[in-house]
């Protein structure tokens, strides 16, 4: 069982790794947060195996805000450590903006040196992280993240302003973070000219991000699914979908309804095809159709039917029996018209895969009795 103490536990960060912590059972995790006592912070360092120094200030009221919230705090840290001559592994998270000549840059520079200084005191490994911008879940907007800011004002219907979709952004996604700073607590963090890094890290231009937000957000109403394929796409995705308003994560769909039942597309993509719900009544057949290249999948959870099948030139009749009660995917092969009715007394729910989008242009399906 390793002690662990996360210092800035309730920031983005913080509270990120701090929930993924608390999933282990081979952890006891201690939080510190700027607004709870000293005493905690300082009972904690006596038996802590293992820190993770996330606590700093970046918009602070006073510029020496950034001396006493980023330098002073970890100098205290680690003299209290040096003081109790206890050796205990550190991750730091600092940033970017170390390098850079400014108030809050040579606060997090100075805050490294102490962490440095440390290591060197003691022998104890540290882990500077230098993070690049951060995105994803639980990151405040309208702070120091543009993506945040996006993501929640598109999904909010707030207006966004660009000043320049050419500004090309580093990102690194929360979980990587956490992850990486796991990896650290477990002894293989990569360190690279003294600094452990994050990896995968993402290189992509604003308008680029703005220009994906928008399609997530009209993809409620087009059906379609981000290229979940993409590293960069699937986690923005992910980010998007937590700041959408709490009373807006469902959305309509557009049921064709008859007195056959109903038909509704679910899902649409160019390359993996659409997915659509089909309810028929009990009696019901439908379909009596076949195609040259569209193929199907069927699936009933609901309710009890058949399938049949004839292959085009044939006169035999093939039937599969279908039923909510046994869940089993039936394929419709090309060149055979087929349909599939209802036989049971309640309406059947049937799940249907087609390998392309539907195209009024080129429908491939041509009626012929089974």
């Amino acid at each position: 069982m390793k002690n662990v103490l996360v210092t800035g536990s309730a920031g983005f960060v913080g509270k990120n790794l701090v929930e993924t912590l608390r999933l282990r059972e081979d952890v006891s995790l201690t939080t510190f947060d700027i607004e709870d006592d000293r005493s905690v912070l300082s009972n904690a360092l006596h038996k802590v195996d293992f820190i993770f120094h996330l606590a700093g200030v970046n918009r602070p009221k006073e510029e020496k805000e950034f001396r006493t919230g980023n330098a002073g705090l970890t100098e205290e840290i680690v003299g209290k450590l040096q003081k109790l001559e206890r050796a205990v592994p550190i991750v730091l998270c600092s940033s970017t903006q170390a390098a850079l000549e400014n108030p809050y840059g040579e606060s997090k520079r100075q805050a490294e040196e102490a962490v440095f200084a440390y290591s060197e005191e003691t022998g104890s490994p540290v882990f500077v992280f230098r993070l690049p911008n951060l995105f994803g879940k639980w990151c405040r907007p309208n702070y120091n993240s543009a993506v945040a800011t996006f993501c929640n004002n598109i999904a909010n219907d707030i207006p966004i302003k660009v000043n320049d979709p050419n500004v090309t952004m580093t990102l690194a996604y929360i979980d990587d973070v956490v992850a990486t700073f796991l990896d650290a607590l477990n002894g293989k963090a990569t360190v690279k000219d003294m600094y452990a890094v994050v990896e995968p890290q993402h290189t992509i231009k604003l308008g680029v991000i703005v220009e994906l937000l928008n399609g997530f957000k009209a993809s409620r109403n087009d059906l379609s699914v981000p290229d979940m394929s993409d590293p960069f796409c699937k986690k923005l995705y992910s980010t998007y979908l937590s700041y959408l308003p709490t009373d807006s994560f469902s959305y309509p769909l557009k049921m064709n309804v008859d007195d056959r039942g109903s038909f509704t597309e679910f899902l649409r993509t160019p390359e993996r095809g659409q997915v659509s719900v089909n309810i028929s009544k009990p009696g019901i057949t439908k379909g009596n159709h076949w195609h040259h290249t569209k193929n199907e999948k069927f699936l009933v959870v609901s309710g009890c039917g058949i399938i049949r099948f004839r292959k085009i030139g044939s006169e035999e009749v093939l039937e599969y029996a279908v039923s909510g009660d046994k869940l089993e995917v039936v394929d419709i092969p090309t060149g055979y018209t087929h349909n599939i009715s209802n036989t049971g007394e309640t309406d059947m729910v049937t799940v249907m895969w087609v390998n392309e989008p539907f195209n009024s242009e080129i429908p491939d399906t041509f009626f012929q009795p089974v």
